[in-house]
């Protein structure tokens, strides 16, 4: 089993977009029991808090169901536990760098990078922008299973 985490600042706009994308994908290829997929905040500040509405908006729209999900904090054991852990930007990166500690086991990433892109995806909760967000998470998201495929051969 592949163990994926998305990785934002607050969980509640970006990482758990990618999270449901990613799982939707998954299930409508019929390959969901091959993966657990999450995702977490490198901050406290949104911990216990539900999916921004503007991350509903989207999912509701698509039919993704995102029910139950809560901003969780990222923790140094969540390195152990995941084969991925993908961040949405480059503060991400950092800020789960000082979290887990190094990366010798080359498991963090940024979302964009399985579509050749080191962009950072582009945060909503300062551009207010979703639906540019939701482009970005569905291209990463897609190109993130392509490559986890090819690796799994």
């Amino acid at each position: 089993m592949v163990k994926i985490l998305f990785i934002c600042h607050g969980n509640i706009c970006r990482s758990p977009m990618a999270e449901f994308v990613f799982k939707n994908i998954v299930e409508k290829s019929g390959i969901s029991d091959k993966f657990y997929v999450s995702s977490a905040a490198t901050s406290y500040e949104e911990i216990g808090n539900p999916v921004h509405y503007g991350t509903a908006r989207i999912l509701d729209g698509l039919g993704i169901s995102y029910s139950g999900k809560r901003a969780i904090h990222l923790e140094k054991s969540d390195y152990a536990k995941y084969d991925y852990l993908v961040c949405m930007d480059s503060a991400n990166v950092r800020n789960t760098l000082r979290i887990v500690g190094d990366d010798a086991e080359k498991k963090i990433h940024k979302l964009l990078e399985f579509v050749g892109s080191y962009e950072d995806v582009a945060d909503p909760w300062y551009t207010g922008n979703f639906d540019r967000t939701y482009k970005d998470v569905l291209t990463g998201c897609e190109g993130l299973l392509r490559y986890i495929e090819k690796r799994e051969k």
